[in-house]
């Protein structure tokens, strides 16, 4: 008798707290994951209701139109997906490869470009797996995309004899960036410009939620498991918080003290932790990957000095 009640106990338990739990982070996970439609994350400006988000991507497009007839369609296929790019070609035998962040498109990207066509980089933008026109269903925080840029950069290399490389990525393309770097075993690579880098995607997540006002646990830790389990990667023990260690080549971080998502002491946090040259810039203004638009020239002058010091 005594087992039939704690088994009715039990069953009670899962049904009314526990599997409404798994069924709501289930549901987030899809909502901020999974590419559920070819119109999730395609190309176009992923938030037409932040002002400065359209302002970025109207500038970007703007910028790219002044050079259409450098813009050659490029293709790898990686991992059994096929993902496309567009390499912008100035006659240089360098290139900077911009990573965006997640639900962005390669179209993103050309906001960033202007100061490394001064600098003399061609430059890369493509669309990540699972944006864009790229294949793929997953966004893997960075811990799979990774080796995507691996093989771009291979690619790129040996089809248009570049010789250096630098990356820069913005908030998880940032990531991605240096975990490239640090797994390749490639010896084509002069640097990384880093735009908001976090610790680890557990804990901008989990910001983001603590943001918009949302119960963050159980929900996260349930999401962790299903992305353990449906993606194959860990968002809460592997994030450039180990990565960082082993970095070996000069890194540019740019943060603002605005940034809810990478907070100012965590982002210290990475900077004391790189063992490798170092640069820390903070900007007064700006959300989280909105530096630039709130501090163009100083942005664009960050990542020149930088660049030029480190050639």
């Amino acid at each position: 008798m005594l087992i039939l009640i704690i088994t009715i106990i039990l069953t009670l338990i899962m049904l009314f707290f526990i599997l409404p739990l798994i069924i709501i982070a289930h549901y987030v996970f899809r909502q901020q994951m999974v590419r559920t439609s070819k119109d999730k994350w395609k190309r176009g400006c992923s938030a037409t209701d932040n002002e400065e988000q359209v302002r970025m991507y109207d500038e970007g497009l703007v910028w790219a139109s002044q050079y259409k007839d450098k813009i050659i369609e490029v293709s790898i296929k990686n991992e059994g997906l096929n993902l496309v790019g567009e390499y912008f070609d100035f006659g240089y035998d360098k290139c900077v490869i911009i990573l965006q962040g997640r639900t962005e498109s390669l179209l993103y990207c050309y906001y960033y470009a202007e100061p490394y066509k001064d600098l003399g980089y061609n430059i890369l933008v493509v669309d990540s797996r699972a944006h864009g026109l790229s294949d793929g269903k997953y966004n893997c925080a960075g811990l799979k995309e990774y080796k995507d840029i691996i093989e771009w950069t291979k690619y790129i290399k040996k089809r248009f004899n570049i010789k250096k490389f630098l990356i820069h990525g913005i908030c998880i393309g940032s990531a991605t960036g240096l975990y490239a770097i640090t797994e390749s075993g490639l010896d084509c690579y002069e640097g990384i410009i880093a735009d908001g880098m976090y610790t680890t995607f557990y804990e901008t997540f989990k910001n983001h939620m603590i943001d918009e006002k949302r119960r963050v646990h159980p929900f996260i830790d349930i999401m962790l498991v299903i992305m353990r389990i449906r993606c194959g990667v860990n968002i809460k023990n592997k994030g450039p918080i180990k990565s960082i260690k082993k970095l070996d080549l000069p890194i540019l971080f740019l943060y603002s003290l605005e940034d809810k998502f990478s907070l100012p002491e965590k982002s210290q946090l990475l900077y004391d932790l790189c063992p490798s040259e170092k640069e820390i810039v903070w900007f007064e203004k700006g959300a989280h990957s909105h530096i630039r638009i709130n501090n163009k020239e100083k942005y664009d002058e960050s990542i020149k000095t930088f660049v030029k010091k480190i050639k």
